[in-house]
């Protein structure tokens, strides 16, 4: 049995992986944007200020379990980071904490795409 650990764990971690990074589809943000969701950037404050949009509210993914009282939860969520990783994760977070429609964009640049 322990041997077979060996193959499953980094199987279900990149599983996982790819599972956290998945991002929602053009058409179901498109509809998001149309109701002017709350935009949440889970990158690190170094890398907000380095470039960012101007509509995103920043909380660190490490920061969001204890800071997620900050996001209104009558509005959608929308959430980006660098690559779709940390939103995937930052997603889990805030359905957990109850938020009802909260979808991950991905990268943050995926924004110019949304947001003039």
């Amino acid at each position: 049995m322990l041997r077979y650990l060996v193959y499953l764990i980094p199987l279900a971690f990149l599983g996982y992986m790819l599972w956290s990074r998945r991002s929602a589809s053009a058409t179901d943000l498109q509809a998001l944007f149309d109701r002017k969701p709350q935009v949440l950037d889970v990158r690190t404050k170094a890398e907000f200020r380095g470039a960012r949009h101007t509509r995103a509210i920043n909380i660190p993914l490490d920061e969001l379990s204890s800071r997620h009282k900050e996001l209104d939860r009558t509005r959608p969520v929308v959430v980006c980071c660098e690559s779709g990783s940390r939103s995937g994760m930052a997603v889990g977070i805030l359905k957990k904490a109850g938020f009802p429609e909260v979808a991950n964009l991905g990268s943050w640049r995926r924004l110019q795409t949304f947001l003039p």
